[in-house]
């Protein structure tokens, strides 16, 4: 069981608001699994690394795919190699377990130290995939028919489970979690985010990036709004080739997309109807 007494307070690399540090704390202390939800590039997979590391804990991860099956994070059953093996005549064969492919769920169970678990992207998988999940989760056990064993969790993982809203949930699997949406960070919360992977930042590139980021995000049609993680990759890149403040504000209507933009802006039809807002703008102040 983990302890109630454990509680997360945030780390040097990871800027947690007031309630994002409750909900975390309020799912260890209810032993449910954070179902974590907010737009792409707002830190969700993130959160379970930092949690992790702050609580001195081994991090799982499991990543969902398309394809992902729930029967894989339990364990997988390799039947062809063992018919191979046999008709081979290795003496391994006699053991059924020298087949038994442990999945990330038996691995978070079988642990002897409580382990931080991700299961990442969970709407990316089949709709019945949550439910598959119903008892191994509430339970922390289940049983393995090749080996006939139950297999019991010696410690309840902390689980993360983050979700882009590809696919609506099940109810009876998010009766099972406590929830928290990620909102985006407002200025000053990014403006803290930013600081922390550049410290060096000179304030009047900061202030410029930030403005263009921001005005990029609240313009009406766009298809892609681009994320935090998206601001620092374009943050990184201005640092790199050393770009200047007033390059960012620039005046010139023939200079209508801000440097290194295939950062901020991913497709074209974002990139056009930047350019018309922009010189829309501009040409309405002349």
């Amino acid at each position: 069981m983990c302890s109630q007494s454990m509680k997360f307070t945030g780390s040097q690399n990871y800027i947690a608001t007031d309630d994002l540090k409750l909900a975390v704390n309020a799912a260890v202390t209810l032993q449910r699994p954070l179902l974590i939800k907010g737009e792409p590039g707002t830190g969700k997979t993130m959160l379970a690394e930092e949690v992790a590391a702050a609580l001195g804990k081994p991090l799982l991860q499991w990543h969902i795919k398309s394809t992902t099956k729930a029967q894989q994070g339990l364990y997988e059953y390799d039947a062809v190699s063992r018919l191979r093996d046999s008709q081979l005549g290795e003496e391994k064969v006699r053991d059924i377990r020298n087949y038994i492919h442990k999945g990330t769920l038996w691995r978070a169970f079988d642990a002897d130290d409580q382990v931080v678990l991700l299961i990442d992207e969970i709407d990316k998988a089949d709709i019945e995939f949550p439910n598959d999940l119903l008892r191994e989760l509430d339970r922390m056990e289940f049983y393995c028919y090749e080996t006939r064993e139950t297999v019991v969790a010696k410690h309840r993982p902390i689980i993360f489970i983050t979700s882009n809203n590809e696919k609506e949930l099940p109810d009876a699997f998010l009766r099972r979690c406590f929830f928290h949406y990620i909102r985006f960070p407002d200025k000053n919360t990014m403006q803290q985010i930013v600081d922390v992977h550049f410290p060096g930042l000179k304030k009047a590139l900061l202030k410029e990036a930030m403005e263009v980021f921001f005005d990029i995000r609240e313009m009406p049609g766009l298809k892609k709004k681009p994320s935090t993680s998206e601001l620092l990759d374009w943050i990184k890149l201005l640092v790199a080739e050393d770009i200047p403040p007033e390059a960012l504000k620039s005046g010139d209507a023939n200079k209508l997309i801000p440097p290194m933009y295939g950062a901020l802006l991913k497709n074209e039809q974002d990139v056009h109807l930047f350019e018309k807002l922009v010189f829309l703008s501009k040409r309405a102040r002349q």
